[in-house]
């Protein structure tokens, strides 16, 4: 049916007859006059061919109509209220949530685990759903479907019209296994070209390291792909081969299998990881509080990177 023929305003007059079945408290309810009420159960009873409330007694019951249309009427009145609520206020403690992000798996396991587990003790009603950098990723941050990326600024064309925010830096090095005697303190170029080397390929998502590496001419033995950068430095482990991992992510990892941590063969820019979202979105005060808490936990990671050597 066609809405601009129906008057919204019965919506919030429905909803108040059906919590409160007596016309006076309705009306007080909704600060309108008594016979205004009235009127608008007329008009209501008229639409759905239905009495709605009748009198038993010297109470209004539902009828049978009415207490199907309850839940629906209720249904609608709160998807109002969070739509024309959503632009003036937003309290974490008390308002439902639910944020599409998206990111890669490295930063996923660096930034978004530990900020998911610190919003679930303190703003447990908001839910983060991540999804990979898969299909479309940037129509989709661009039409709002997703809420936020979080993208190495490197991958992006900067003709973009995306609002962003940095969040963090990272560099790569180079990781083998603890025990791999073939390597030393320092990896040669020379050297480099001859050892089994694990590429990252996503596909049509370039890798940032090899694409400097084909950039400076440099040679690699390229022996297996992965399309995930968290697994790649948990190949190298307890094999001969080695790889280029974001240092963050070679660190987490170090703690828990036994991997060495070199500088890279040639010297590698460093990635940005930044925050990126819709225009449209900029002032929404829940995605204003979302973002916020993004580039809190981003502040929080270790700014200038431990000596290399130290991790050997």
């Amino acid at each position: 049916m066609d809405l601009r023929s129906v008057d919204l305003n019965l919506l919030l007059a429905l909803d108040a007859l059906l919590d409160e079945r007596n016309v006076t408290r309705a009306a007080e309810r909704l600060s309108v006059g008594q016979s205004a009420m009235s009127s608008s159960l007329g008009r209501l009873r008229k639409h759905f061919g239905d009495q709605l409330l009748v009198l038993e007694g010297k109470r209004f019951v539902p009828t049978p109509v009415a207490e199907s249309l309850a839940p629906l009427v209720r249904d609608a009145v709160r998807s109002a209220e969070a739509l024309f609520g959503r632009s003036t206020d937003f309290d974490p403690l008390t308002d439902r949530r639910s944020f599409k992000v998206v990111a890669s798996d490295y930063s996923t396991l660096i930034l978004l685990r530990p900020l998911i587990a610190e919003l679930a003790e303190t703003a447990p009603l908001q839910t983060i759903n991540v999804e990979m950098m898969y299909g479309d990723y940037v129509e989709q941050i661009r039409s709002g479907d997703t809420d936020v990326g979080v993208l190495p600024v490197e991958l992006m064309d900067p003709g973009l019209r995306l609002a962003h925010r940095y969040l963090f830096t990272d560099r790569y090095v180079l990781v083998a296994d603890a025990e791999n005697d073939a390597i030393g303190d320092v990896v040669t170029r020379e050297q480099f070209a001859t050892l089994p080397y694990i590429a990252f390929d996503a596909g049509r998502h370039p890798s940032i390291a090899d694409s400097q590496l084909d950039a400076l001419q440099v040679e690699r033995r390229v022996e297996m792909s992965a399309q995930s950068l968290a697994v790649i430095p948990l190949l190298v482990a307890g094999t001969q081969m080695v790889a280029l991992a974001h240092e963050r992510l070679a660190r987490h990892i170090a703690e828990r299998f036994p991997l060495k941590i070199l500088d890279p063969p040639v010297p590698l820019r460093p990635v940005n990881e930044t925050l990126y979202w819709s225009h449209r979105q900029t002032e929404d005060p829940a995605h204003r509080w979302l973002r916020d808490r993004f580039v809190a936990q981003a502040a929080k990671l270790p700014r200038d990177s431990d000596s290399i050597n130290s991790h050997h």
